[in-house]
């Protein structure tokens, strides 16, 4: 049996000090008022001990394979350098964000193909039965003018390759881009091949003609992934009419509402609400669009994902904390229990109480900024980390 005595114990609902945390095989077994019985001691040194974060929503993985546009990397030589940086900044469960779309107006990526996407799933299906760092899942993610996904979506969930999908429609004028401007600026930037051929306006006129799934087949493929256990999102929601049509469809999760008015609609027709944790690093939207700060004070930001950059989860939870006094077990709920909660993973996943699994953080703040010095998957030490002067 572990212990780890002298930390500041994170729970769903308050910071518990003075107890040691029993672990036994690979699960939290009590809080206790001494080591007694313990093979293996860990001293906490007065830090934080929190769950291990949930990260429903990531596209990193590109990054590791594809770190240069000409450059194309080995998929699980990419995961397998993925999970360790993950695991270093505190993320024990990642849910990879892989993209199916039509076109390439965002630029290239070989994740993004068919064949690609499917090869993903298969590794990250596989990747338990061999050597890993942390739990890894797929975020299957469906541009909903690319037809042809259909018929792939339901292949994978019957395959069971796919643990959370989601919705999403980058077509200008609405949701993220419902300024062209940004649009125009975002595609510019992200290179596709496009921009060059048919310049801005012919990418215009492209979207005017294009077909979408119908609600019936969104329908059909969100009733399949509930069969199969598996959460639906939305994406960039920016009207109540729109999230009318997504409770009609039976999506579960708003991704990154565009409003805080539309936020707010959300949680009240039962969606569980997510931002990104980078906004709050930069201190607002990158698109313009909902500061996730102003989200979580006013209390409709259910979740935080890193997005684009993993390591603001971390930073984001201790400024919130800092700069608007909001309470540290509650900023990492939403890191943690929230995202179990929405993946249907509570059970077992999201937050320090006896009988579940021992994904476990010990967290320091030195020169202001947060540090892991310690991170546990499944009761075992993957990590440790001494900061030195």
């Amino acid at each position: 049996m572990l212990a780890i005595k002298n930390g500041k114990i994170v729970t769903p609902n308050e910071i518990i000090e003075n107890k040691v945390l029993l672990i036994e095989g690979d699960r939290i077994k009590a809080f206790a008022d001494d080591c007694e019985g313990a093979g293996r001691v860990i001293d906490a040194h007065g830090r934080f001990v929190t769950p291990g974060f949930i990260d429903i929503h990531s596209d990193r993985i590109e990054q590791f394979v594809m770190p240069r546009p000409t450059s194309e990397i080995d998929f699980e030589l990419a995961l397998k350098e993925c999970e360790s940086e993950l695991l270093h900044i505190g993320i024990t469960t990642m849910y990879h964000s892989i993209s199916l779309y039509k076109d390439e107006f965002f630029g290239k990526s070989p994740l993004r193909t068919k064949t690609n996407v499917r090869k993903m799933a298969e590794l990250i299906k596989s990747i338990h039965e061999r050597y890993h760092l942390i739990h890894h899942r797929f975020h299957l993610r469906i541009e909903i003018d690319n037809i042809e996904a259909f018929d792939i979506v339901k292949e994978m969930i019957e395959n069971r390759m796919v643990h959370e999908i989601s919705f999403t429609d980058h077509t200008p004028g609405q949701g993220q881009y419902r300024n062209l401007k940004v649009y125009a600026q975002a595609v510019t930037k992200y290179g596709g091949r496009e921009i060059g051929a048919l310049g801005i306006d012919g990418i215009l006129d492209y979207h005017k003609n294009k077909t979408y799934l119908s609600f019936e087949e969104l329908k059909e493929l969100t009733d399949l992934a509930h069969e199969n256990g598996i959460a639906v999102a939305s994406h960039d929601d920016d009207t109540e009419e729109k999230l009318a049509v997504n409770k009609a469809i039976g999506v579960d999760i708003s991704e990154f509402p565009i409003h805080i008015e539309t936020a707010r609609a959300a949680q009240s027709e039962g969606f569980l609400t997510v931002v990104g944790a980078p906004n709050i690093l930069l201190g607002g939207s990158h698109s313009g669009n909902m500061s996730a700060a102003e989200a979580i004070c006013e209390g409709c930001a259910d979740i935080l994902c890193s997005d684009y950059y993993p390591p603001a989860i971390l930073h984001s939870i201790f400024i919130m904390n800092r700069r608007y006094g909001i309470p540290l077990w509650e900023l990492i709920n939403k890191a943690t229990l929230n995202p179990a909660k929405a993946m249907k993973i509570d059970r077992d996943y999201g937050s320090i109480e006896a009988g579940k699994k021992a994904d476990i953080l010990i967290i320091d703040v030195l020169d202001g900024y947060p540090v892991i010095t310690h991170v546990l998957v499944d009761g075992k030490t993957t990590s440790r980390v001494e900061y030195r002067r």
